[in-house]
């Protein structure tokens, strides 16, 4: 990884661990409240929300100095992203605490302003991750021997994973907007596998790039490693896919 380590993305990768840190003692107040784990109002969504967004943070900093973009733009994506993920995790932790569904919601004038925000969030978050997407395809990413396939599969998975995300959102607005609110709630279920699954490929790729250059293995067999990773990484997405169509 890399050694030197700019105010922002020391800044990034504060806030990431702060959003795990969020997530695990969400997952401790589950313990001690209880209640169920699934539901539109659950103690899961803050865990998971906050551990997900918190280790995608830590990642999309690392990944992206991989990748040939200027620093100053590299710099504003970057703080602009972390600014909307403690927006995303701070308003779905509000909602738990309150006792009411975070996404979707448009019960009360407040609750809906909550949706409406992390929706728009939710859209910045793809319009980030694009630019980075295809920055990665324009300039073949730096690094050690495989991190360039792994650095450009991790972000064309994530954006199945931005899509998926997106469609049901929209998906739960339309639902919600037209008098189906519970329906609203209940639509999300069959792409959430996949939205989960293709969501940390630019974590675990990369990382599996970095972790294969510390070995003493030729570069031939470590590009084969990163390459069959990628392969088993796309049918698992595929699996997601098939459900979620079976399912939806």
């Amino acid at each position: 990884m890399k050694l030197h380590v700019r105010p922002a993305e020391r800044l990034c990768q504060v806030i990431g661990a702060l959003l795990i840190l969020s997530g695990l003692v969400h997952l401790g107040v589950f313990a001690v409240d209880g209640g169920p784990w699934y539901g539109p109002v659950s103690w899961r969504k803050p865990v998971t929300f906050g551990l997900s967004f918190g280790a995608t943070l830590i990642a999309v900093t690392w990944v992206t100095s991989y990748l040939r973009i200027g620093a100053r733009l590299r710099t504003v994506l970057l703080v602009v992203f972390a600014a909307d993920c403690v927006v995303e995790v701070g308003g779905i932790t509000l909602q738990a605490w309150r006792r009411v569904p975070s996404h979707l919601d448009m019960e009360t004038p407040f609750d809906t302003a909550v949706s409406m925000m992390l929706a728009v969030g939710g859209g910045v978050l793809v319009v980030l991750l694009t630019v980075f997407a295809v920055t990665s395809f324009r300039h073949r990413p730096t690094g050690p021997t495989g991190m360039a396939l792994a650095v450009r599969s991790g972000f064309a998975i994530m954006l199945v994973a931005l899509a998926s995300g997106a469609a049901m959102i929209a998906r739960g607005v339309v639902l919600a907007r037209t008098g189906h609110q519970e329906a609203a709630y209940h639509s999300t279920a069959p792409l959430k596998p996949l939205h989960g699954v293709s969501l940390h490929a630019v974590l675990v790729l990369p990382a599996l790039a970095w972790l294969l250059s510390r070995t003493s293995w030729s570069e031939a067999v470590r590009l084969r490693v990163v390459t069959v990773a990628v392969g088993c990484y796309v049918v698992a997405v595929a699996g997601a896919g098939v459900w979620a169509v079976l399912t939806y």
